[in-house]
């Protein structure tokens, strides 16, 4: 092990990075040596910052928990910190199963990890970071959380349970913090909330998503922001206005639908018909002509009959969404579907459902991307991989989306810059291209 050293392993969101990229930063100024998702874990001490959303996260979390536990016992670890969500949610009961853990920190406490700390370390400092953080993307874009919490009663999710009401920051301390992120040189923006459209309603009681995007859409040396995550019911329509004036606002939306049959998305406790969602998806593509609409679909909630489900599958067949990602219905313990609906569908059944919903996409998604070549685009640099310099549109956001493959033999390129590329071909996932000259 290394001494003064901090591993920091991030399960989950980009919510959740933001918390790690501003606890190490913290960590940092008071001595440590710093390390993100190592490959190893090499560090005297662990900080896991798990995820809680479904089941298949919290199992992750936990086997990587036990994992760093068992390095401990080697005595390759000195001490384990986990935080995050499944913490917050579970901390007493993963106590008394998991005691090699030397803390758990909750959602909104993990900030006490340092001053436990301090006493470990005779560099300790009391230096003021509360806008700055350790970087773990690339250095030209960066997560921004604009809100914690969720005041939506959705049937199937936790996240309320775990992260309560909704709360928004103050428009100055963001723009504040965009500011200090570009003169870093960071000059894409993702903006990131449980739910990005409620911003605002608690501080200054009205929806302000759209005044916000137009305070960032200002600060010089922001070329691209992105919107993650909107939700379809009460949408704020002068966003609409806001993406399609304002060219540093990429023409990208992640709304999150989960169903289109209208007696699902009323269990689903989601306040909107599919008469209504189809209205706002005609309306943003008449008002922001051009948008790529990302969006999440569920499989397998209870009570979805057969028919639904092939209503599901041609409402994605007509909405063509341009980005999408599904998942199966998971039973979450203390949410109204849990309490009120027995989880009657097979995993059988959902993995079924899942993959027939993902083929009929996959289809769309080769569609999509073949319809690019031919076509000119602007795309950032984020990495070089193999023989290529790897890129992306402003329609594709990191991680999730397709890439742009630009051979290095044919072209100079600098990462984190911009380019004019001609798409030349198309596969599965990716788009390929060359600079323009």
């Amino acid at each position: 092990m290394i001494k003064n050293q901090i591993d920091v392993i991030t399960l989950g969101c980009s919510k959740n990075l933001v918390d790690s990229e501003k606890l190490m930063k913290m960590l940092e100024v008071n001595g440590y040596t710093m390390r993100h998702n190592p490959d190893e874990v090499k560090g005297e001490i662990v900080v896991i910052n798990t995820c809680g959303f479904i089941g298949d996260a919290k199992e992750e979390s936990i086997n990587m928990i036990l994992e760093v536990c068992e390095q401990k016992s080697k005595r390759r670890v000195r001490k384990v910190f986990v935080m995050g969500c499944l913490s917050e949610r579970y901390m007493a009961e993963l106590g008394e199963e998991i005691p090699q853990v030397d803390g758990y920190y909750g959602k909104f406490d993990w900030n006490k990890i340092v001053s436990d700390l301090k006493a470990d370390n005779s560099e300790s400092s009391t230096t003021d970071c509360q806008l700055d953080r350790v970087l773990t993307t690339p250095d030209h874009y960066a997560y921004v959380k604009i809100s914690e919490g969720c005041d939506r009663t959705c049937a199937y999710c936790a996240i309320p349970i775990i992260t309560g009401r909704h709360v928004s920051r103050p428009m100055e301390e963001i723009v504040e913090e965009v500011r200090l992120l570009v003169s870093k040189g960071v000059s894409e923006i993702q903006l990131i909330a449980q739910d990005l459209t409620y911003y605002g309603v608690d501080i200054y009681k009205k929806q302000s998503i759209a005044e916000l995007v137009e305070r960032i859409s200002d600060v010089e040396g922001v070329k691209w922001i992105r919107l993650h995550y909107g939700y379809p019911t009460h949408f704020p329509m002068d966003l609409l206005r806001v993406m399609r004036e304002r060219d540093n606002v990429c023409k990208y939306l992640d709304i999150a639908l989960q169903h289109v049959s209208t007696r699902v998305l009323k269990n689903m406790r989601r306040n909107i018909t599919k008469e209504e969602t189809i209205e706002l998806l005609q309306a943003i593509r008449r008002e922001v002509p051009g948008i790529y609409l990302r969006t999440t679909l569920m499989v397998g909630f209870p009570g979805e009959t057969e028919e639904e489900f092939n209503e599901l599958v041609q409402f994605a067949k007509e909405m063509r969404f341009e980005r999408m990602g599904a998942f199966a219905y998971s039973e979450e313990e203390g949410t109204y579907a849990a309490e009120h609906f027995e989880d009657d569908i097979d995993d059988d059944t959902k993995q079924a459902r899942l993959g027939l919903l993902m083929r009929v996409q996959q289809r769309i998604a080769e569609e999509v991307s073949a319809a690019s070549i031919g076509k000119t685009m602007q795309v950032v640099i984020d990495r070089e991989e193999g023989e290529y310099y790897i890129g992306r549109t402003q329609y594709d956001s990191p991680e999730v989306d397709p890439e742009v493959l630009i051979r290095k033999a044919d072209n100079e390129v600098e990462i984190g810059q911009y380019y004019m590329v001609e798409i030349t071909g198309a596969d599965e996932f990716d788009l390929y291209g060359k600079v323009s000259q």
